[in-house]
Order: structure tokens, then C-alpha cells, then sequence
């Protein structure tokens, strides 16, 4: 019986080592982005990562089989703090307003971010691996879109008008205005702003 015991516990420090390669990972992650959001997703090898990230090279490839994964894992970062918020507003009393503000976030405090997001959307339309997170922001969208109508159609247009919008802030530096941005995503939904 006390062998039994033995072998369906864990030695000790387990759960701390497990804890600290998690926190290890996303440190890498973050070096990730932030390699990213400087110099592009071409930007991105194990070396640059490391010395982002301050860790010796071989430690990537401990955490992170190729760089293929690498990325996979910070669009996954990106793509799941933005549904998160996404979901966040889907659930709130005035989405298209939260929605509005996230996408004018794009051009002060979600800058650095979306740069990051577009360049690795960008990549997955040559590397498969990273296409379903790349997708993943969509179908949030597609939740806020189904808050104002039925329409696929109408959803479809809400997804563009705000993929468009958000690449249109980035290229143009703009101080975007989350009420111009609102009305814009009433119109793709085929609602009044009034109406909403």
C-alpha cells in the first residue's frame, strides 16, 4: 500500500520547476512579440529571440522545438488576449461602443500589439501552421456581429470594416476616433447608430 502511494505522488518541487518553465515560456514568448512588433516576423530567429529574451539560445529550443512553433505560440498569445477582450465586449451592454474603443486602441496603447498581430496574420497566409489562430479574432468578431443581427452578410461586412480599420490606423499613425469607428461598424452591420 505505502508503494502505491509512492508512485501517484509527486516528487517534491515539481509543481515549482512546472511553474517556473511556464513562466519561462511566456518570458519567450514576450521576447517573441516583442522582436515581432521591432523587426517583423522575418526578424525573428533563435538568436535574437534569446538575447531579447536574455537566455542562452539552446534554452529555446528546449521550450520550443523550431521556430515554426515559436510563432505559432505568440500569434496563440496575441490571438488569445484579443478574444478575451473580444468576448469580454460581446458580453457587455453596448459591444459596437467597447468594440469602437478596441480597434482606436490600435493607434495609442494597443499599438505595439496589433503590429504584432498583423505581421504574424500575415505570415500564416504562407505558413499553415499559424492560420487557425490567425482566424481565431474572426469568429470573436462574428460573436459581436450576432449581438445586432442574423445576417451573415452583415457579419461578414463587420469582420472586413474592422480588419480594414485597424490596418488603417497602423499605416496611418492616426488618433482614431471611437465615435467616427462606431458609426462605420453600425453601417457594416446595416444599423442605424440610433437603432443599436
Amino acid at each position: 500500500m505505502g508503494r502505491q502511494a509512492a508512485k501517484r505522488t509527486s516528487p517534491p518541487g515539481t509543481d515549482g520547476r512546472r511553474a517556473r518553465g511556464e513562466r519561462r515560456k511566456a518570458e519567450i514568448i514576450d521576447a517573441t512579440l516583442r522582436v515581432v512588433e521591432r523587426d517583423g516576423a522575418d526578424g525573428v530567429t533563435h538568436r535574437s529571440v534569446a538575447r531579447e529574451a536574455d537566455v542562452p539560445p539552446g534554452l529555446l529550443t528546449y521550450y520550443f522545438a523550431s521556430l515554426e512553433e515559436l510563432l505559432v505560440a505568440a500569434l496563440s498569445a496575441v490571438a488569445d488576449e484579443y478574444v478575451a477582450q473580444l468576448e469580454e465586449i460581446a458580453a457587455s451592454a453596448d459591444p459596437l461602443t467597447g468594440f469602437a474603443e478596441l480597434i482606436a486602441s490600435t493607434g495609442t496603447t494597443g499599438r505595439c500589439r496589433a503590429v504584432a498581430e498583423r505581421e504574424l496574420s500575415t505570415l500564416a497566409a504562407r505558413r499553415p501552421a499559424l492560420r487557425p489562430k490567425a482566424r481565431y479574432w474572426r469568429e470573436a468578431v462574428n460573436g459581436i456581429g450576432l449581438r445586432y443581427t442574423s445576417d451573415p452578410m452583415h457579419v461578414e461586412a463587420l469582420v472586413a470594416a474592422a480588419d480594414g480599420l485597424c490596418a488603417a490606423i497602423l499605416l496611418e499613425y492616426a488618433d482614431p476616433d471611437p465615435e467616427h469607428i462606431r458609426a462605420v461598424l453600425a453601417r457594416a452591420l446595416g444599423v442605424s447608430p440610433a437603432d443599436d
